[in-house]
C-alpha cells in the first residue's frame, strides 16, 4: 500500500452520497443529458474527458455507505468488520506534499505567509473537512522563518502530505497491526532517496520539493533497469528494492533488517524501514509521533 489509504476525517468524509448524487446530475445537466431519460445511462456514454473536468482537482475520492463500502474504515477498525489474514507492506515517501501544493496555493515558489494561510483554509474546498486550522498551522509554522519563502513551502508541503497522504498511510496500517499483529506481519517504509533522473522527468526539483510522491515506484518496478543510461546506484538499488518487494510477495516477510511496524517490542515504539542506499539498514523509531500520532490523530481517529 504505497502511499495512501480510504481513511479520512473521522466525522466527515471527502464526498458523502448526497453531495456525489448532485455531482453527478449536475454533470448530467451540463452534459446536456435529456431529463426525460435514465441520466446515469447518458453519463454512461458520455466522454471521459468531458466528466473529469468535474473531478475533484487533488484527486477521485470512494463514496462509504454503498454496496462496495458500506461502511468507514474507522468503523471497520472498530468492529474489527475487515480481512484480517493479510499481511501488509505499506509507506510513503519523504515529501508526499510537494507536488501537490500548487493545487492550494496560487504562487508556492513565492509563497507568504498569508498564502500559507489561505492555503490551509483551502482545504475544506477540495474535501478535506474539519482541519483545525488553529492547531495545525501552529505545529507546521513552529520555528519557520515566516519571511523565508522557501521554508514556509517546505512548512506548507509537510502540511498538506500529512492530511492527503501521509498520516493516512501510516495511521491505517497502525490500526490494521495493532489487530492482526498476534498474526500476521506488517511492515512500514518512508522513502529518503530519489533518483535524479526521474525527478526531473517527473518534474519534481529535489532541492525544493525534496522526496516528491511517487518516487518509490521508480525503485519498486525496477524503471532504472528499463530506460538507457540510468545511474548506476539506481539501476543497483532498484534491484535491492524490487528483492524486497517480491520476498514479501512470496512469504509475507521482510529480511531482519526491516523490523516489523509494531511486533518486535510488546511496548515499543513504532518502527519504520528508510528506504536509503546509503544504510540499508536504516531504522528510523517513531517517526510520525508529533505528527501523525501527535497533531493529525484526532482528526482520523
Amino acid at each position: 500500500m504505497e502511499s495512501g489509504a480510504n481513511m479520512y476525517n473521522k466525522d466527515r468524509d471527502v464526498v458523502n452520497k448526497t453531495e456525489a448524487m448532485a455531482l453527478g446530475k449536475t454533470i448530467a445537466a451540463q452534459l446536456k443529458c435529456n431529463e426525460t431519460e435514465d441520466w446515469i445511462q447518458c453519463l454512461r456514454r458520455a466522454d471521459p474527458k468531458d466528466i473529469l473536468k468535474y473531478e475533484n482537482p487533488i484527486g477521485s475520492y470512494p463514496v462509504f455507505g454503498t454496496e462496495f463500502l458500506p461502511i468507514r474504515t474507522q468503523q471497520a477498525f472498530n468492529e474489527k468488520k475487515f480481512n484480517t489474514d493479510i499481511d501488509l507492506i505499506a509507506g510513503i515517501t519523504h515529501d508526499e506534499g510537494s507536488v501537490f501544493i500548487r493545487l492550494v496555493t496560487k504562487d508556492p515558489n513565492n509563497m507568504t505567509l498569508a498564502d500559507f494561510h489561505n492555503g490551509v483554509n483551502a482545504f475544506e474546498s477540495v474535501g478535506y473537512h474539519n482541519v483545525n486550522v488553529q492547531k495545525v498551522t501552529e505545529h507546521y509554522l513552529k520555528g519557520v522563518n515566516t519571511s523565508d519563502t522557501a521554508a514556509l513551502r517546505t512548512a506548507f508541503s509537510a502540511l498538506m502530505g500529512d492530511l492527503i497522504l501521509g498520516c493516512p498511510t501510516y495511521l491505517f496500517a497502525k490500526r490494521f497491526a495493532q489487530t492482526v499483529k498476534e498474526s500476521q506481519s506488517v511492515y512500514f517504509y518512508e522513502l529518503l532517496y530519489a533518483s535524479k533522473w526521474f525527478a526531473k522527468i517527473g518534474g519534481c526539483d529535489l532541492k525544493t520539493m525534496g522526496i516528491c510522491h511517487g518516487m518509490d515506484v521508480v525503485y519498486v518496478f525496477g524503471l532504472p533497469l528499463l530506460y538507457p543510461d540510468q545511474d548506476i546506484e539506481d539501476i543497483w538499488y532498484s534491484n535491492v528494492v524490487m528483492k524486497m518487494w517480491t520476498k514479501f510477495a512470496a512469504d509475507g516477510h521482510m529480511d531482519s533488517d526491516w523490523p516489523q511496524l509494531l511486533n518486535d517490542e510488546p511496548m515499543g515504539a513504532p518502527k519504520v524501514h528508510g528506504l536509503d542506499p546509503n544504510d540499508l539498514s536504516l531504522v528510523l523509531k517513531d517517526p510520525f509521533h508529533e505528527t501523525c500520532d501527535g497533531v493529525w490523530a484526532d482528526y482520523f481517529l
